[in-house]
């Protein structure tokens, strides 16, 4: 082959592939035409739940013993008897004695105290019938002399009026002693000063005790105390708080406490008793004081789980959760916290997707949900995720959860 048919027949290898390769590009398919995405951001919403009446205040704290005191004695003797219910965790009764010191050296002195009035007392009448003598004498004599002395000029003596003045002091001397004795044989039995439980003893027969040791300790039964620690803001919402202090009579505010044993929930009701009247140092907040009577009697089971046969007393420092029933508010907006943006706003967001920003005033913050007011209607939705900065006017997409 010469040179000239070589180069004729690379050029038809080239047209022939290159009308090969339009063909296929003729028979190929027509691409898909797929939409760009949108750059509309995309968001959840809830709900606002428009609500009135009182505002539940939640909060958390421990409970402590209305009353509680130690137990001592004011005397020196040996332990003779105990109560076989002085043991930690009983009960007594007031009045009750828990425990008795020997009484005979304090019957003795009583016994002696008793003579020693007897005896006194004999001393005075024998000197009172002296002074009424010696006046009928002195008298007589004034009848006999026709002088008749004024009360200044008569002789204090003459009468017996110091005599009977020191009788009469002397007497009263012993029967205050004898008082005594009688009170200290009185002391030698310890009772409870109310119905209380033992929080513990330290006290056995034949132990030699003297004033003011510590043989135990014991609480009031009726009635229990819960410390809550609340904010200035949701102290405000509890009525009457401050009231109360100056007018007892008024109605207190009711209150749940609540507390977990095993896998159950029981509850007791209660009301708000006082309030402390310094802030808290460190924390800076103020404590309330909830209170709750008959706290041993069983609780009531407030959720499905299984509870115990017979529900559990609500014990000495428990840490509790409490549901105060706080201020009245005609209308207020309950929704998510999840919803509540930086310098207490939220985004709400109408049905053609635009963002409006509110600004609101916060009431309370609950476990899962706040209370709000401002310029809201029972319509509207609050964006609840999905972005995180929003403008007036921005177009939103959304979907609708429930609150």
């Amino acid at each position: 082959m010469s040179r000239s048919q070589g180069y004729l027949f690379a050029v038809g290898l080239l047209v022939v592939g290159a009308l090969i390769g339009a063909g296929f590009i003729a028979l190929a398919p027509e691409p898909e035409q797929v939409e760009p995405p949108s750059r509309v951001p995309y968001v959840e919403s809830v709900a606002l739940i428009r609500d009135s009446g009182s505002i539940p205040l939640f909060a958390s704290g421990t409970v402590r013993p209305s009353a509680e005191i130690t137990v001592t004695t004011e005397l020196t003797g040996r332990v003779i008897w105990v109560n076989p219910e002085f043991k930690s965790g009983r009960k007594v009764n007031q009045g009750e004695t828990l425990f008795r010191i020997d009484d005979t050296d304090y019957l003795f002195r009583s016994i002696e105290a008793e003579v020693a009035v007897i005896a006194r007392k004999a001393e005075f009448l024998r000197t009172e019938e002296e002074a009424k003598a010696a006046r009928a004498e002195y008298q007589r004599f004034s009848e006999r002399t026709e002088s008749e002395a004024t009360p200044e000029q008569i002789n204090p003596l003459a009468v017996w009026e110091p005599q009977l003045s020191a009788a009469t002091a002397a007497l009263r001397r012993e029967e205050t002693r004898y008082d005594e004795a009688r009170l200290a044989v009185q002391r030698t039995r310890i009772v409870a000063p109310f119905d209380s439980y033992i929080r513990e003893e330290n006290v056995a027969v034949g132990q030699y005790v003297i004033p003011g040791q510590v043989l135990g300790s014991l609480f009031a039964s009726d009635a229990v105390e819960v410390v809550v620690p609340l904010s200035d803001d949701d102290a405000a919402l509890i009525p009457g708080l401050w009231a109360n202090d100056r007018d007892p009579s008024q109605s207190k505010a009711s209150a749940v406490i609540s507390a977990s044993y095993g896998h159950a929930e029981y509850a007791w009701q209660g009301f708000v008793e006082r309030v402390e009247s310094a802030l808290d140092p460190q924390s800076r907040t103020i404590d309330v004081i909830l209170q709750v009577s008959n706290p041993f009697h069983p609780g009531v089971a407030i959720n499905s789980e299984p509870a115990l046969s017979e529900g559990p007393p609500l014990l000495i420092g428990k840490f509790v959760d409490v549901e105060i029933e706080g201020r009245r508010i005609e209308e207020f907006f309950r929704v998510p916290r999840a919803v509540l943006k930086p310098q207490n706003r939220l985004w709400l967001v109408d049905p053609v997707g635009t963002v409006r920003i509110v600004d609101v005033t916060v009431l309370h913050h609950g476990d899962d949900e706040i209370f709000v007011t401002g310029d809201l209607q029972p319509n509207d939705r609050a964006v609840i995720s999905g972005i995180s900065f929003a403008t007036e006017g921005m177009v939103v997409q959304t979907q609708m959860t429930s609150g």
